[in-house]
C-alpha cells in the first residue's frame, strides 16, 4: 500500500479528530474513504458528461425518459 502525506489546515484536522473519535475509525481510514468517495463521484460525473449528449440524441432528457427507455 502506498503512503500519501498531505498538509491540512488545523481546523480540518480538528474536525477529522472529532469524527475519528465519534466513528471509531482512524484518521487515515476516514481520509481514505473520503478520497475514494470523491474519486467515484468524479468518475460518475465524467461518465455522465460523455453519456448525456448520447442520451439527448435519443430524445432522453429526464429520469422518466430513462425509465421508459428501460421499460421500467
Amino acid at each position: 500500500m502506498a503512503t500519501l502525506t498531505l498538509r491540512i489546515p488545523d481546523e480540518l484536522d480538528q474536525e477529522l479528530e472529532r469524527q475519528s473519535a465519534a466513528s471509531h475509525l482512524s484518521k487515515s481510514d476516514l481520509a481514505r474513504e473520503a478520497l475514494q468517495r470523491y474519486l467515484r463521484v468524479a468518475q460518475l460525473r465524467s461518465l455522465r458528461a460523455r453519456l448525456v449528449p448520447l442520451a439527448q440524441s435519443q430524445d432522453i432528457h429526464t429520469d422518466e425518459d430513462v425509465f421508459k427507455a428501460l421499460g421500467l
